[in-house]
């Protein structure tokens, strides 16, 4: 077992629970909330989990480069980069609804080898290593054997944002093919496609720090996670995970 890989996963499970946990005394109570250039919110909670994760890691790991929604890129001397969403979901955190966690991922070398992600009001930690699995809390999970379309339960985030991106209508037709759609939107629905509850996730819209941390939970637990052309880029703004079965049923559609 690679040594360094092994301590710095379990440390991004401890600061991942430590930030989540800062952001949960925040959601609890008042706070104001900014709206960023690109239009999206922000609250205290966001930077002061972000922060915190910083100065932890930057004590631990010395070196280690980072890539986080509030405070940007810092280079690596290490090979080592820390991939930080300190709330994903922030537009729930502001309506108050408890859907929204704490996204930790870790690359070295630009291999993305490990990712955590907690959320504070279920109490509930999802992480993965690269070659030992994927786990909620304790539980190892696994993606659903489910191979067709009319027995699958679909996730997605919002329709605007199909609309958007010109796949309005390729959106309508896949959740008519499917057994169950619902929008479990954010990081969410790529946790539920791993535990095996849903078959697969679509969603554009996002960026690197949306996924970094859910990408190795999803293929540890054996499902597949690509682009809508079947590659593999964090940072372009469109995603699919799936159990692996569906993988290239669902692209078709996306792709007509």
């Amino acid at each position: 077992m690679n040594f360094e890989w092994r301590t710095r996963y379990e440390a991004a499970v401890e600061v991942a629970r430590e930030a989540g946990g800062i952001a949960k005394a925040i959601f609890n109570g008042e706070f104001d909330v900014e709206i960023k250039a690109d239009l999206s919110p922000v609250t205290i909670a966001d930077k002061n989990a972000e922060a915190h994760i910083r100065a932890r890691v930057q004590k631990l790991f010395p070196g280690d480069g980072f890539l986080g929604e509030e405070f940007g890129d810092e280079p690596s001397t290490t090979g080592y980069r820390w991939v930080i969403d300190p709330i994903d979901g922030t537009k729930s955190f502001v309506r108050k609804v408890p859907i929204w966690g704490t996204l930790v991922g870790l690359e070295y070398r630009g291999e993305l080898i490990a990712g955590a992600t907690y959320i504070p009001m279920m109490d509930q930690m999802f992480h993965a290593l690269r070659g030992h699995g994927a786990y909620r809390d304790s539980t190892r999970i696994r993606v659903s054997d489910v191979a067709t379309l009319d027995q699958a339960h679909m996730c997605y985030s919002s329709v605007s944002w199909f609309r958007d991106a010109g796949k309005q209508d390729a959106f309508l037709d896949l959740a008519s093919a499917v057994a169950r759609s619902r929008g479990f939107g954010d990081f969410y629905g790529f946790l539920l496609v791993a535990q095996g509850s849903f078959d697969f996730m679509i969603d554009t819209g996002v960026h690197a720090w949306d996924i970094a941390a859910l990408i190795p939970i999803v293929e540890e637990a054996g499902g597949r996670m690509t682009d809508w052309d079947d590659e593999f880029d964090i940072h372009r703004s469109d995603t699919l995970a799936s159990n692996g079965k569906l993988h290239s049923t669902v692209l078709e559609y996306l792709n007509k």
